[in-house]
């Protein structure tokens, strides 16, 4: 794949992207479409921004499918094999997180499982407690007896 010079900054906008993968945009929006993670949208109506690493994934999907004659499907697939080798770590991590890292993490959670199960009974004895004694018809008051006028 022929190196692609791309300038050292953190975003880069789609037309930016374009000129430097050498795309038209149209084809950018449908590959926005086809990888979900391409591309990340500062806000609600805000124009699509790109990473740096989602400007090399542009570069490595056009790549995939002009040169290795790939499908979308293909190039998708493709890149998926080439981001979960993360098994092959898993002697690493398991070192990293100590020998009985699930166990810990198990515990963890029927502790923070417990917390929440008391927290949910006192704010139900809670609601009980300012309930008012009588759950049927609200309670009325009787209206101030009015005087009447002696003619």
């Amino acid at each position: 794949m022929p190196e692609i010079e791309i300038p050292n900054r953190a975003l880069f906008k789609a037309s930016e992207v374009c000129d430097l993968i050498k795309l038209q945009p149209y084809v950018l929006r449908s590959w926005e479409a086809e990888f979900p993670g391409l591309g990340v949208a500062k806000s609600a109506g805000a124009p699509r921004v790109y990473r740096r690493a989602d400007v090399e994934q542009v570069a490595r999907i056009k790549h995939l499918l002009l040169v290795e004659g790939l499908t979308l499907a293909g190039a998708r697939r493709k890149l998926e094999e080439e981001q979960t080798p993360v098994l092959a770590d898993a002697p690493q991590i398991d070192e990293l997180l100590g020998r009985n890292a699930r166990e810990r993490l198990t515990t963890v959670k029927q502790g923070l499982q417990s917390i929440l199960a008391m927290l949910g009974t006192e704010a139900r004895q809670q609601k009980q407690h300012s309930a008012p004694a009588s759950r049927g018809k609200a309670a009325r008051r009787k209206p101030a007896p009015t005087r009447r006028k002696r003619s």
